[in-house]
């Protein structure tokens, strides 16, 4: 795999950074990942445009333009391949694009909640203080689950770790809103505009009501729910969840001209 570091591109595992970058040091930093298909990456300007808030909201020196000669570099190397590409921006001002495998994911996933209280400070961003993330995916696993779904102490359903939640009830689609202070997920915002969705805070006991569930993500695009916890949903793919995977894949294809 390649990466490219403050423009310089080579073999991923000779890529290197200053150990004193508080990037690594204090998780100081912001990030984005997005799905190539046949190489080209799908919502990329959604994507540079997250990057910029995130970086406005770190208060991060970020040169857009000379990013995208380095991103367009990087892909051209690359080639047409099937993979990510992810981006990262250091505190010491380290611009790293990345080209990474895609992940296989399981045709459906059983989830554990995870309690979880959000950040205020850094409330839309998307940065590299992911640790607690991944620690709720390793206590979820090590329960025999598949991923987390983070819930707040007063168990108000949030998000997964890197992923939106989509709910089905009497056939309708709703997400948590964006004032449960979750991520503006990029795939989350092109459902919302793909489809016929409701923003409306969810309960567990109101997930007990839910006919399906998926996850969203750029990796997963949308992933179905089969369990959360030891709640089985009806449906895993239900009707809802082909829908929009159908919706989406649409989308990808008339955005690249390619079929996801």
């Amino acid at each position: 795999m390649l990466a490219s570091v403050d423009g310089a591109i080579g073999p991923a595992e000779e890529a290197r950074i200053p150990v004193s970058d508080e990037g690594l040091l204090r998780g100081d930093g912001a990030f984005e990942v997005m799905r190539l298909y046949q190489g080209r990456p799908f919502a990329f300007e959604e994507h540079l445009a997250r990057l910029a808030r995130t970086c406005a909201g770190l208060r991060l020196e970020l040169d857009l333009d000379t990013w995208r000669e380095e991103i367009a570099a990087l892909l051209e190397c690359n080639g047409p391949a099937e993979c990510l590409l992810r981006l990262v921006l250091t505190r010491g001002g380290r611009r790293i694009a990345l080209i990474e495998p895609a992940p296989r994911h399981k045709p459906v996933a059983r989830v554990a909640t995870i309690t979880y209280a959000p950040n205020r400070v850094l409330d839309g961003l998307k940065t590299l203080s992911y640790a607690g993330n991944m620690l709720a995916t390793r206590i979820a696993k090590e329960g025999g689950y598949d991923e987390a779904l983070l819930v707040t102490p007063h168990g108000r359903i949030l998000e997964g770790p890197t992923w939106s939640f989509f709910w089905v009830r009497d056939g309708r689609l709703f997400t948590p809103p964006l004032s449960e202070r979750i991520l503006g997920s990029i795939t989350r915002e092109r459902i919302l505009a793909e489809t016929d969705v409701i923003e409306e805070t969810c309960t567990l006991d109101d997930l007990r009501g839910a006919e399906e569930a998926f996850i969203a993500s750029t990796t997963r695009t949308v992933q179905p729910i089969a369990a959360v916890d030891d709640l089985t949903l009806p449906a895993a793919p239900g009707p809802v969840t082909l829908k929009t995977r159908e919706t989406m894949d649409q989308a990808i294809e008339r955005e690249l001209g390619v079929v996801a």
